[in-house]
């Protein structure tokens, strides 16, 4: 309206079409942005057109050729940046949220979860799972192997977890799950990665805690699966100890 109502020649209005090409292209993209500059181009041709300051000749000069293709090539431009842009903003919000070296949410992550659940006030199982002695390989093998370990136990994790699972890392050597579903499939899930771990040598203590039952909130829920996981590390190294100490006296 304003390049029909104030346009004169010389005085370049239509420059200000390149801002809702711009805007077009931050928003939506490279393709939005060409499209935009390819409307910016019809609209100026329009104007010109219906403008009683400028002959219509104007509309079929090079002038107009070249206006066209600097509004798409803005628009394209502007629209590459912004893609690029969300990209490498998605890219960082990822490496923000994962652990560097399983690939599963990490501990500020997944404490975002457990407050989301805990906030659609909906049940679910939080089960916590611990590497045995995970310290004793490092100091004897090096952080390598325990590193691997990592790796092996937080695939097989990832492979027993459902679909609606959230699965995270939330210790050197602790894992935590968050679970739909009742206690008896929680009690499933630890079982069947005991057993699988068990036979590649891996010894595995686990802990849960169901809301509303066990709390109503994050904090509460999390120190009753703990307590629970350290109850169960208790009895399995007290179950070695005897088993050592069996061996022992049988020799």
């Amino acid at each position: 309206m304003a390049f029909v109502l104030f346009e004169s020649p010389g005085l370049g209005i239509g420059h200000f079409f390149y801002i809702p090409v711009a805007l077009m292209a931050l928003a939506a993209g490279t393709w939005a942005g060409m499209g935009g500059g390819a409307l910016a181009t019809g609209l100026y041709a329009l104007a010109i057109v219906v403008t009683p300051d400028i002959s219509s000749r104007e509309v079929l000069t090079t002038a107009t050729v070249i206006r066209s293709i600097t509004y798409c090539s803005c628009g394209a431009l502007i629209g590459w940046f912004a893609n690029q842009h969300r990209e490498h903003v998605a890219q960082l919000r990822e490496l923000a949220e994962r652990d560097f070296l399983t690939g599963l949410l990490n501990t500020r992550a997944f404490d975002e979860s457990l407050a989301r659940r805990c906030a659609a006030d909906r049940p679910f199982v939080l089960v916590l799972g611990d590497i045995d002695d995970l310290k004793a390989v490092n100091d004897a093998h090096g952080h390598a192997e325990g590193n691997r370990i990592l790796r092996h136990v937080a695939e097989a994790f990832a492979a027993a977890v459902g679909p609606g699972d959230e699965l995270a890392r939330v210790g050197g050597d602790e894992f935590a799950i968050l679970m739909e579903g009742s206690v008896e499939e929680a009690h499933a899930v630890s079982t069947l990665l005991k057993k699988r771990l068990a036979r590649d040598g891996h010894e595995l203590s686990f802990g849960w805690a169901a809301r509303p039952e066990d709390g109503p909130g994050p904090l509460e829920l999390f120190r009753k699966a703990d307590d629970r996981l350290y109850a169960a590390k208790l009895l399995s190294r007290n179950r070695r100890a005897v088993l050592a100490l069996a061996v022992t006296t049988k020799q």
